[in-house]
């Protein structure tokens, strides 16, 4: 059973997800898109063991600066991830290349909780822009491709709007 809490908080004027990842006294941090002291709130006494940024568009990184210098940590991102397993201070996942939406998307798999955090990849009942700079269609279909593979009950968190799950959007979305 694993203790790890996810908390959504909504930020910025495009109502950007960042999610913190709370496990005994540690957070992880993913796409801090803007209101630093909102998620600095957020975080209170916890440790911060790293900063991971699923995709390089500026509402997914706006806070990143004031979060670096204030608890000078690594920002982990498509440049240093692998893909692959991965371990972040107390955060062990699965990191896949999504291209699609933009060349660095990556999206984190958490198998023993069967949550994936997807950036812009995956909305519900839709899939992110790929008219925007780095953005292409034969890459987002790939990445559709890829994530399919995944067992349906696996909770997509989008980095924006609601959760859905992988069954969900396979039977209902469009692009799948």
């Amino acid at each position: 059973i694993s203790n790890m809490k996810i908390e959504r908080l909504v930020v910025g004027p495009i109502e950007t997800n960042c999610y913190l990842l709370h496990k005994e006294k540690h957070v992880l941090v993913i796409d801090p898109g803007e209101e630093a002291h909102k998620i600095i709130e957020h975080i209170g006494n916890d440790m911060v063991d790293g900063i991971v940024i699923t995709h390089h568009h500026f509402d997914h990184v706006g806070a990143l600066e004031e979060l670096k210098e204030k608890y000078s940590v690594p920002v982990y991102d498509f440049y240093n991830l692998k893909e692959g397993i991965q371990t972040i201070g107390h955060f062990t996942f699965h990191v896949l290349y999504t291209p699609g939406h933009k060349e660095d998307l990556i999206t984190l798999i958490f198998p023993h909780e069967k949550v994936m955090f997807v950036g812009d990849f995956i909305f519900k009942r839709s899939i992110g822009r790929t008219d925007l700079e780095g953005g292409n269609h034969l890459d987002m279909y790939s990445s559709l491709e890829k994530i399919k593979k995944y067992d349906d009950n696996y909770i997509i968190y989008p980095g924006h709007g609601e959760n859905t799950t992988l069954g969900e959007e396979k039977k209902y979305n469009p692009y799948f």
